[in-house]
C-alpha cells in the first residue's frame, strides 16, 4: 500500500475520470500510480503525455521496448 492515498473515482476531476476509464479499458483495472499522481494535475498531463508519446514510438520493435521495461521494472522492485 502507497503512503500517499489516490484520488478516488468519485472525486476525481473530469479529465481524471477519463484517464481511470482508458487505464480499466487497457488494463482492466485502475492502476495505483496512476490514481496517486491524480493529485497533482499538471504531473498527471505530463505523465499522460509522456504514456502516449512512448506508446506512438516506433523507432524500436515492440518486443525491445516490452523487454526493456520489464527490467526495469525488476530493478525498482515494480510488482506491477
Amino acid at each position: 500500500m502507497a503512503r500517499i492515498q489516490g484520488v478516488p473515482k468519485e472525486k476525481a476531476s473530469l479529465a481524471t475520470r477519463f484517464a481511470y476509464w482508458l487505464c480499466r479499458r487497457r488494463v482492466g483495472r485502475i492502476v495505483e500510480p496512476l490514481m496517486i499522481v491524480a493529485n497533482h494535475p499538471w504531473v498527471a498531463r505530463g505523465y499522460g503525455a509522456f504514456e502516449v508519446s512512448l506508446g506512438k514510438a516506433r523507432r524500436v520493435d515492440e518486443r525491445l521496448k516490452a523487454l526493456a521495461e520489464i527490467k526495469a521494472a525488476t530493478l525498482i522492485g515494480c510488482p506491477f
